[in-house]
């Protein structure tokens, strides 16, 4: 009984320790899968490669460069001094544009596009000029790219200016017409009269009338009303005018109307009267042309040019020494010009005094006594009205003078 006790009590110890051994073994083991467990799931742990980000994860695309593109091209000439001069920047933003005269370095204002993408000059060029545009440009990434072109505008062979009548600011008679004397042919008509804006105190209807490529006309459908101001705006600069010919300026200027002064010549019944604002304020005895020389007909205006004294020479209305009606020189007062051929008055010499009224002995002038022409010189002035009548002659030409008024205005404007 005892060596069985013994014995029993021994394979109880034995498995006691065994089932001991057994539990450490196997906590180890749990201990040893916790612990791999933790390695493989920490984020934080050394060891946890399995989730760090990679290479290509980390690195940018690098940012596409900008382009510059300006306009004009490098190295364009005839360039237009209103062309627009623009830098346009794809895939950045302008950082500086400076558009300056080459010689002088005086720089051009522009205005920068709300994106910051485009850039424009803000004011007209020159004429006659070489310029250079800088642009720098940066990209998304930060990196700067630069142009830099040269360019020249219009030259002087290919500006085109005008002279006007009347000038700024003159004062002239209601039948004065509006002129411009261009200095190179005008082949754009139509875009020349839209850049011009005439504007009357009574909104009276005008028209043009073009005489030749280089002769324009404006004159109402009646006359100026009489003591008013007269609005003439021209919007020339930058105009192409034809063949290249760029108009080189703008001008807005007022023209002063003054009273309607008229004067009434009768060729049958020697005499002229005088009205202001439509009542006769004089009458006057008078000579007009003779049978072989008649006045014109119809409507003459007063042109700028008063002489106090003048000398007529007969060469000047094709008369040569030894032709009927040869007069060769003669000094004259008081005359003012009504036609480019010769058509004057003034006051008749005194040999033709004593037929004033009586009889015409001129060669198409009209002739006054002093004191007649002496009120004519003082009163009267450009843009005043001569009407002839009773003379078998025709109306002068339209450009011998300014003839325009012998036009209806349907007829007028129709050309």
């Amino acid at each position: 009984m005892a060596v069985g006790n013994v014995t029993g009590g021994a394979r109880k110890g034995w498995r006691n320790t065994m089932m001991s051994l057994l539990a450490v073994g196997m906590t180890a083991t749990i201990a040893a899968c916790s612990v791999v467990g933790q390695t493989s799931t920490n984020p934080g742990s050394p060891s946890a490669s399995t989730d760090a980000p990679s290479q290509a994860a980390t690195t940018k695309p690098a940012a596409k460069p900008a382009t510059i593109v300006v306009s004009p091209e490098n190295g364009a000439d005839f360039v237009n001094p209103v062309s627009e001069i623009t830098a346009q920047v794809t895939d950045g933003t302008v950082v500086t544009a400076i558009l300056s005269e080459t010689d002088s370095g005086v720089v051009t204002d522009g205005e920068l596009s709300a994106s910051d993408s485009k850039w424009v000059a803000g004011a007209p060029l020159k004429f006659d000029m070489k310029y250079t545009f800088n642009v720098t440009a940066v990209d998304a990434g930060g990196t700067q790219t630069s142009k830099v072109t040269t360019f020249t505008t219009v030259p002087p062979s290919h500006e085109a200016n005008a002279v006007l009548y009347p000038s700024a600011d003159a004062q002239v008679g209601v039948a004065q017409p509006l002129q411009w004397s261009f200095s190179e042919p005008v082949l754009n008509k139509e875009a020349v009269e839209n850049a011009i804006k005439v504007t009357t105190a009574t909104g009276q209807v005008g028209a043009f009338r073009w005489y030749s490529d280089t002769l324009l006309r404006y004159r109402a459908a009646d006359y100026w009303p009489a003591n008013t101001q007269l609005n003439v705006d021209m919007q020339l600069f930058g105009l192409d005018f034809g063949n290249g010919m760029i108009g080189n300026f703008n001008k807005n200027y007022n023209v002063n109307i003054g009273n309607k002064v008229v004067m009434e010549a009768d060729a049958a019944g020697h005499t002229v009267n005088i009205l202001v604002n439509d009542q006769v304020v004089q009458s006057y005895p008078a000579t007009l042309g003779d049978e072989q020389f008649p006045s014109a007909s119809g409507y003459m205006v007063l042109t700028n040019d008063f002489q106090r004294n003048a000398t007529f020479k007969a060469s000047s209305i094709g008369l040569n020494p030894g032709d009927p009606g040869d007069y060769g020189s003669v000094d004259v007062e008081y005359a003012i010009r009504l036609s480019n051929s010769g058509i004057f008055i003034h006051q008749a010499t005194a040999s033709a005094q004593p037929y004033l009224g009586v009889a015409n002995l001129s060669h198409g002038c009209i002739g006054l006594g002093p004191d007649a022409a002496a009120w004519v010189f003082s009163n009267m002035g450009p843009g005043d009205i001569v009407h002839t009548v009773g003379t078998p002659n025709e109306t002068i030409a339209p450009t011998d003078g300014f003839g325009d008024w012998n036009f209806a205005f349907e007829e007028y404007a129709s050309r």
